[in-house]
């Protein structure tokens, strides 16, 4: 218990922390009278007094986190702070059970997107903001903004970055101090959202639809505030922004930070992400929009780039937003853009999946097997850019990949023997996993995962939070080497 304490002592003030949070949609609530202000005030007194009470209880087990603290810290961060945000829900939609209700939290954290609610339209203002700023504080990551407050009270945060942080090589820092290193990644992530929710607004939007839709797009969640997401706009002009701003948020904010930090692009041009990124997403476009247009499901060639490239581009960052039910498609199309998802966001970006550089380390170690069969003895090097990549870290990757599809496998065996249909567990559980939102099938984009039992709504939490922190983090603490002293 005393090696809990110290661990819990953080958690406290993370969550009452966490209790500003509900400010925002507290303040529009008042602000719109939109009848959901007791709820705001019932989760924020719940969630500071909680974290006050855990204080008194831990105080004495104050000390300087150790590497396996901040992994324990990171999954019970990720485990207990949805059960906080469901309270905005449960208090104002009374008959929405907790675990549905949990389910939503954890998607909002998440930023998965997926959800069990119908009649977006009708639900208080405040409701959907809340829903998507969950999108945002879980998008770049609650603990990287942990990182740059705990310092000044008394916490060290590298533990919990480096935990936490969504790529292969976490030890490169961007500024001295880790506490900087956040401040800077938030600050770029406050910039690019605030230009994205004016540009949204000056499109068309309201000012509510924008800041929902902008908290959803930054951290490339995909909630809405409408049941037909983007589709209820039915705007080129806002599919346009919301494509570009997708784009960016799908890029390693690491690298933004450096072009803005040095006001120089040459930082996009040194990404070797960037450019496998595009590339990528550039050819899935084109081909899926020639595959459509000869399949005779679009009659005008205009027509199927428009709705191609917008939910290619959606599906693809793992934002999973939709302009049409591409479930309808014939099927090589929706199953490839969930493909994408797998692995086309950068690393440090807030998109989901396994992430680029992986998938290029991936594709690097095998055509290094494929030469080394020819020229056995021959030295060849893995490289990413310029620089040859340790043998440590491939086996890293190598070891993620084989954990991601065992996880997929059996949360699919897991759903399928639950009574889902092969197909909508399938496609479900990679959609869970890479954060993506809808998957096809019984829950594609033109439904939702309210069709799915009790039991089926935790196993996907379960895969939404392995793949949001990136499955070791969590695993981790699963194992019982982790609990031995």
């Amino acid at each position: 218990m005393s090696q809990i304490l110290p661990v819990v002592h953080i958690l406290s003030k993370v969550l009452m922390l966490f209790a500003f949070a509900f400010l925002l949609p507290l303040g529009v609530s008042a602000a719109l009278d939109d009848g959901a202000q007791f709820a705001y005030k019932q989760a924020i007194l719940t969630a500071f007094l909680s974290g006050a009470v855990l204080w008194l209880l831990s105080r004495r087990g104050k000390r300087e986190l150790q590497t396996r603290d901040g992994f324990l810290l990171v999954a019970m961060i990720w485990t207990v702070l949805p059960v906080f945000s469901t309270i905005p829900l449960l208090a104002y939609m009374p008959g929405l059970g907790f675990t549905d209700a949990y389910f939503e939290a954890v998607s909002g954290l998440t930023a998965t997107g997926a959800t069990v609610l119908s009649g977006l339209d009708a639900l208080p203002p405040s409701i959907n903001i809340w829903r998507t700023e969950m999108h945002w504080l879980g998008g770049m990551g609650v603990i990287v903004l942990v990182v740059a407050v705990l310092p000044m009270l008394g916490v060290g945060g590298r533990q919990m970055f480096k935990a936490e942080t969504p790529t292969p090589m976490k030890d490169s820092k961007l500024t001295p101090r880790m506490a900087e290193t956040a401040k800077g990644l938030w600050q770029v992530y406050v910039l690019v959202t605030l230009m994205c929710m004016g540009a949204l607004w000056a499109g068309g939007m309201s000012w509510i639809d924008a800041v929902v839709h902008g908290f959803s797009v930054m951290g490339l969640g995909g909630m809405s505030s409408h049941d037909a997401s983007i589709g209820y706009f039915d705007s080129v002009l806002l599919e346009i922004i919301i494509m570009v701003f997708a784009l960016i948020a799908g890029i390693s904010f690491s690298t933004h930070f450096m072009a803005l930090r040095t006001r120089s692009l040459l930082a996009y041009r040194f990404d070797a992400e960037i450019r496998w990124y595009f590339a990528v997403l550039g050819v899935s476009v084109a081909g899926v929009t020639g595959y459509l247009w000869l399949k005779g499901v679009y009659l005008e060639l205009p027509d199927a780039l428009r709705y191609v490239s917008f939910n290619t581009i959606s599906v693809a960052t793992t934002l999973g937003f939709s302009n049409t039910d591409y479930n309808a498609w014939p099927y090589f199309a929706p199953l490839w853009m969930l493909f994408l998802s797998s692995f086309c966001a950068s690393s440090s970006s807030t998109g989901g999946g396994i992430k680029m550089m992986r998938a290029m380390l991936l594709w690097k170690q095998l055509y290094r097997e494929l030469v080394k069969l020819v020229h056995p003895h021959a030295e060849i090097h893995t490289k990413i850019g310029a620089h040859a990549v340790p043998n440590k870290i491939i086996y890293a990757v190598l070891a993620f990949f084989f954990v991601y599809i065992a996880c997929i496998v059996v949360f699919t065996f897991l759903l399928s023997a639950s009574g889902l249909d092969v197909f909508s567990a399938l496609t479900a559980v990679v959609a869970m996993i890479n954060n993506t939102g809808p998957g096809l099938g019984q829950v594609g984009p033109a439904s939702n995962f309210a069709a799915l039992n009790d039991f089926q709504i935790w196993v996907c939490c379960f895969a939404m939070l392995l793949g949001r922190l990136e499955l070791f983090t969590l695993l981790v603490v699963l194992t019982p080497a982790f609990w031995r002293k």
